[in-house]
């Protein structure tokens, strides 16, 4: 299942260690209407995996337990598959928590979810939504014919509820992919192009562009050997290491939990099976588990590691610092 932890995990990357805990990150299944050619999650429509509403009880009481956690970053496959989505968005809306939904934007579309743009607005849930590209041919070539019209569908449905728009206070912010195994150019840029692009030819606004490097696990690890250019890439993330991105990792304040509830430093860790540890060696499950006990503990690294440290660094919530070189297209970056 992780064919490339092998090459991952005999590592010299720095030695971190976590900080308070402030964001929970929940994978609420690998079940997706999609089966995109970066996925690190290698989540899919044949995929089964899901937490059910007894593991999903278990994370609001050690929400509930854990005052510093602020924000639920919920995300899957398409967490919005998972049967208790809804439930679990009003439970922590109802506690005050910060919620966010990656959301595919396709699958706004799919049959039942029809009225899930609304859910989302009126609960006030912040949007992180996948478009690896604002041009047609690479979002199609990346994530499948027509993802790219469906999602441009489902921008627009969004802003129409107020998503993205000034004064609204409903947050809509893009994640963008490179193509290929490259480093993403710089996010700045890059969200200015995307902006003009979206905006003057389809009239769609949004917040922030989160540039994310693609990460050498699951599916796209897998391509990379398949092709030859495992290597070549972990040498592009190793040159490209800067230190001052290390204190802005995402795993120092985040704690990924897995569709079972097994607790990780990240979702990359989560892909590859590096859990966090009980007193007894086994895997750290929430029920088991609290956020003041994971401070200071050792963060599991290993070369992929080096994907959130790389250029401007790579997390969640996008770039880490910043990179003044020339900013190419999303269109630039080769095909897979």
């Amino acid at each position: 299942m992780h064919a490339t932890l092998p090459l991952l995990i005999h590592t010299d990357f720095p030695a971190l260690k976590r900080h308070a805990v402030e964001t929970l990150q929940l994978n609420l299944g690998y079940r997706c209407n999609q089966s995109c050619l970066h996925c690190h999650v290698n989540a899919g429509p044949k995929r089964t995996e899901v937490m059910t509403a007894e593991t999903i009880a278990a994370v609001l009481d050690f929400v509930a337990a854990s005052p510093g956690i602020g924000t639920l970053d919920l995300t899957g496959g398409a967490p919005e598959l998972n049967p208790e989505f809804r439930r679990l968005v009003v439970a922590a809306r109802a506690r005050g928590l910060r919620v966010i939904d990656r959301c595919n934007l396709t699958i706004l579309e799919e049959p039942g979810f029809g009225d899930m743009a609304g859910f989302l607005a009126d609960h006030r849930v912040e949007i992180v939504a996948s478009l690896p590209c604002y041009l047609e041919e690479n979002v199609d070539r990346q994530r499948g014919k027509g993802v790219f019209a469906a999602s441009l569908r489902g921008l627009r449905q969004l802003n129409a509820l107020g998503y993205g728009q000034a004064g609204s206070g409903l947050a809509l912010n893009l994640v963008y992919n490179p193509q290929g195994p490259s480093l993403p150019p710089p996010q700045a840029a890059l969200q200015e192009a995307y902006k003009n692009h979206l905006g003057g030819n389809y009239g769609i606004v949004f917040n922030e562009l989160f540039s994310l490097a693609n990460m050498p696990i699951q599916r796209f690890g897998s391509m990379l050997i398949s092709q030859g250019q495992f290597n070549a890439y972990m040498h592009t993330l190793r040159a490209a290491h800067r230190d001052d991105n290390l204190a802005q990792v995402m795993c120092r304040s985040l704690i990924s939990v897995d569709w079972q509830g097994y607790l990780y430093d990240c979702d990359f860790n989560q892909q590859l099976g590096l859990a966090l540890a009980d007193a007894g060696g086994g895997r750290l499950h929430i029920t088991r588990a609290s956020s003041a006990a994971l401070d200071e503990l050792p963060i599991r690294v290993a070369d992929h590691c080096y994907g959130c440290t790389a250029g401007q660094g790579s997390s969640c919530g996008g770039a880490l610092g910043h990179d003044t070189a020339a900013a190419p297209s999303c269109g630039n970056q080769g095909p897979n």
